[in-house]
């Protein structure tokens, strides 16, 4: 296994392991290393080095996942990283292996009725990924073993004429987006969900606290009115719109009217995706949705 430190010289480490680039990209490092240690660039891009080396050894080695390590971080760290994990992987992987796949598809024999079928099975995939990022949390294998299955039935599978050099730059692309999507999910599960249990656990009713700066606080609350933090509250409890007005005693109108503003106001449009920001906001409590 190899095993970075803070003496490490991180240019030395990309040019040896390309796969990392995309970790430098979510903590904002850019390439133009030059010979600074991975110590000196975290400092003077006021990174958390021990945080950045415990994500960097996970990648490097893969039977290697510094869970203790990692739960004694602080939680905004591991959110704000799982957040530029998400970006990436839509803006990025995604979007390139959506490209290399149309390209695919386009340039081999029209007639082959296997690759519309393995056209459907990315865009099941693919809204499947985003649909549960959109909501705030990637669970479960689905997403995962769609990518996986499709791999395997390109590889094992496919039949008839097609276009060989787009199939393996699909193939690699699926295997990059597949690596990098089983360790975030290895975080995700093994990270984020712990230390939100505990937090609920403790009785630590206001752990919003904990994970967001005074500032960012501030700015939600001026955001949103105390009316539509009542209305948000009762839609991620589950009521619905006229049951939200009868226990309010406003219109149905205004329920619509404060859930548009709210929707435009946060960016979120899924009740799923409410229902985590009020959990991660400390405005609901475990004990009021289950997670």
């Amino acid at each position: 296994m190899i095993f970075l430190d803070k003496a490490s010289v991180l240019s030395e480490v990309i040019e040896e392991n390309h796969q990392l680039i995309p970790v430098l990209n979510r903590f904002g490092i850019k390439l133009g290393l030059g010979d600074r240690t991975i110590g000196e660039i975290c400092k003077v891009s006021d990174i958390n080095a021990d945080f950045f080396l415990a994500i960097l050894n996970t990648y490097l080695n893969e039977e290697y996942f510094p869970e203790r390590i990692l739960q004694k971080f602080d939680i905004e760290l591991v959110v704000g990283y799982l957040k530029q994990t998400d970006m990436y992987m839509v803006k990025g992987q995604l979007h390139n292996l959506e490209k290399h796949m149309h390209a695919f598809i386009a340039m081999s024999d029209p007639n082959n009725k296997q690759l519309e079928l393995i056209g459907r099975l990315f865009f099941k995939f693919k809204n499947e990924l985003i649909s549960q990022i959109e909501q705030g949390m990637v669970e479960g294998e689905t997403p995962l073993a769609l990518l996986v299955d499709l791999k395997s039935i390109i590889i094992k599978h496919l039949s008839g004429n097609f276009n060989e050099n787009m199939c393996y730059a699909v193939i690699f692309s699926i295997d990059s987006l597949e690596k990098d999507l089983y360790r975030h999910n290895r975080i995700r599960e093994k990270i984020l969900k712990p230390m939100i249990a505990d937090l609920v656990e403790s009785g630590v009713d206001d752990w919003q606290d904990l994970i967001s700066n005074d500032s960012s606080q501030k700015a939600d609350k001026a955001a949103i009115s105390q009316r539509e933090l009542d209305v948000l509250r009762l839609v991620a409890m589950g009521f619905l719109n006229k049951e939200i007005a009868d226990k309010l005693n406003i219109s149905l109108n205004t329920v619509l009217s404060h859930r548009k503003n709210i929707t435009s106001k946060l960016g979120i449009k899924t009740v799923s995706g409410l229902i985590f920001y009020c959990i991660t906001h400390g405005y609901i409590s475990a004990d009021e949705i289950e997670l």
